[in-house]
């Protein structure tokens, strides 16, 4: 294995994940969304490829995504949470936040 490919490895690794709130918004109907994650950078991916495959969980956002299609939703960030040492304390303040935002955006949860 070459020192380049050892060093990438490592530092994805190492890499720090920040954990938040996100919304999925229908341009066309106006529903919204909120979730929770524990890494931001990775949760639309994972959502749209449940959307593409046609199984994600939440019915609602399903039927929005094949009603209007990729184009017609989108995908933002509410809040971003600081480094918590504790994952209870995180997983805690998550919830508590995801509750603040379905309430702000009247969305619903998935």
């Amino acid at each position: 294995m070459s020192i380049d490919r050892k060093a990438a490895i490592a530092a994805y690794k190492e890499r720090k994940t920040i954990a938040g709130i996100y919304v999925i918004r229908c341009l066309a109907s106006g529903e919204a969304w909120v979730g929770q994650a524990p890494n931001l950078a990775t949760i639309q991916n994972r959502i749209w490829f449940s959307l593409r495959q046609g199984n994600h969980t939440c019915s609602s956002l399903q039927a929005a995504w094949n009603a209007h299609g990729e184009a017609g939703v989108m995908f933002g960030e509410c809040e971003r949470l600081e480094d918590e040492e504790s994952s209870y304390v995180r997983n805690a303040l998550l919830k508590e936040r995801m509750l603040h935002w379905r309430l702000e955006l009247k969305a619903e949860a998935i």
